[in-house]
């Protein structure tokens, strides 16, 4: 396409497509993970995990976008037809999670406006979560709000929407998550803490925790649902792109290890080393954490700045799944990016209305046994994504082979020294791990076995 939008540069690409790793998966997942599966022993697993299997998919897919100048759709379609469906499936995956990420980041942005407003000693009651979740008008204009802000980015297009507020964002993500960082570190308590997190604790180590690692990797950095395929297609030629997908890596991987070291030495000192407040799980960021910053000297200060960090992430990450689907209609329709921006912000509204009712006038309805966000999230994440990065894996190891995917991140004569790692990852043991974490998903979730 001779008109396809493109990022300015390399720095312009690599914050981009960074910012859509980097969100709720990082600053929420990772920490109450690292802590529920042995601190130092979780991260080991994630770091090998990130520079292997996460490499290979993410270069998979850039080079994907790139090779082709197309979305998810047309990407898989135009190298061979036989897998248009795999396109489709790939799209189905952010037309599922924006509408029910943007109502989490609806919740960010509620914490941030009650911290900012001095209600810390609010939000740390037991009850206050489940009272503003069940609720009807509140959570819902929340959503509106942190939906509004999404579109209005992706409206102004690749270059003046997506990557200014980028460039933006990430430079800021970082300030505030070193300050956080050296704030809590340097409180009493915090050194037990940071021990914890950061001495791997081998007795703990088990097929779980490697599951839990893989399934966080894949939930984090963006993988298998169109996003890196599409933020790709805008790449030029000229950028090198192994050394991009290293320094997106490093980002996500980064960002993920200093958000432990912000929450975990927290919560340390909060439940002075209860190992079940540290594994609190899902609850960590809206229950235990402002309970966490109501017991700090400055709490509503360090909790407005915490959440507005939050905030800031998953924006970045609701802008590229937006993008993504925006993308997908333009190639398919002809579209304007303007009207295909309404359409989708229409839909986004419509779909995620139910997800936020449904802890509240609409909790009776249990998909799968499940409340309808918790319903979405499990297709997506759980089933949908591990089955679009698999087929992916056979797509290009077997298909169109590994020598596509090479040949393009060695354009304009970059080099691309992990071409062993990457045939034989793509080929034979990406695809193990992809069946072990669908598997493990899906038993999971019907309580078969336990993670």
């Amino acid at each position: 396409m001779k008109d396809r939008s493109n990022f300015t540069g390399k720095v312009g690409f690599v914050l981009a497509a960074a910012g859509s790793a980097v969100g709720l998966g990082n600053l929420w997942r990772f920490p109450y993970l690292a802590a529920q599966y042995g601190g130092g022993t979780f991260l080991i697993c994630y770091i090998i995990l990130s520079v292997t299997f996460g490499f290979t998919l993410m270069t998979a897919e850039i080079a994907l976008g790139r090779k082709t100048r197309l979305s998810a759709i047309g990407a898989f379609k135009s190298l061979d037809k036989r897998f248009g469906f795999l396109g489709v499936l790939a799209a189905i995956v952010p037309i599922i999670i924006l509408p029910y990420y943007s109502v989490i980041g609806g919740w960010v942005i509620k914490y941030f406006s009650t911290s900012l407003t001095g209600h810390t000693a609010d939000a740390a009651k037991d009850t206050y979560f489940n009272t503003f979740v069940g609720g009807l008008t509140e959570p819902i204009f929340w959503f509106l709000l942190f939906v509004i802000l999404t579109a209005v980015v992706v409206i102004f297009g690749v270059e003046k929407g997506i990557e200014n507020v980028s460039k933006f964002l990430m430079p800021v993500l970082v300030v505030l998550t070193l300050g956080i960082c050296v704030y809590v570190l340097t409180q009493k308590g915090a050194m037990d803490g940071l021990k914890y997190y950061l001495l791997p604790h081998m007795s703990d180590f088990s097929i779980k925790t490697l599951l839990a690692a893989m399934g966080q990797l894949f939930y984090s950095m963006s993988l298998a649902m169109g996003i890196m395929i599409t933020y790709g297609s805008y790449m030029k030629k000229e950028t090198n792109l192994g050394t991009s997908v290293k320094q997106i890596e490093f980002f996500d991987t980064g960002f993920a290890f200093f958000a432990g070291l912000m929450i975990v030495p927290s919560v340390f000192i909060f439940s002075e080393g209860n190992l079940e407040q540290l594994k609190a799980g899902p609850s960590l960021m809206f229950v235990t954490l402002p309970k966490v910053f109501n017991s700090m000297p400055i709490g509503d200060i360090i909790g407005a700045v915490f959440f507005l960090l939050v905030f800031f992430a998953a924006l970045t990450s609701s802008i590229s799944l937006m993008e993504t689907i925006v993308s997908i209609l333009m190639d398919k329709f002809k579209w304007g990016r303007k009207m295909t921006c309404i359409i989708v912000f229409v839909y986004v509204i419509l779909m995620g209305i139910p997800s936020s009712l449904g802890f509240g006038v609409w909790d009776f309805i249990k998909p799968l046994g499940m409340s309808i966000l918790d319903a979405w999230d499990f297709l997506s994440n759980s089933v949908l994504m591990p089955i679009v990065a698999l087929i992916t894996c056979i797509f290009v190891g077997f298909f169109i082979k590994p020598k596509t995917i090479i040949d393009e991140a060695c354009a304009e004569g970059a080099k691309f020294k992990s071409k062993g790692l990457f045939t034989v990852m793509i080929k034979w043991i990406a695809p193990i791990f992809l069946v072990a974490i669908l598997l493990s998903s899906v038993m999971n979730a019907f309580g078969i076995i336990t993670l």
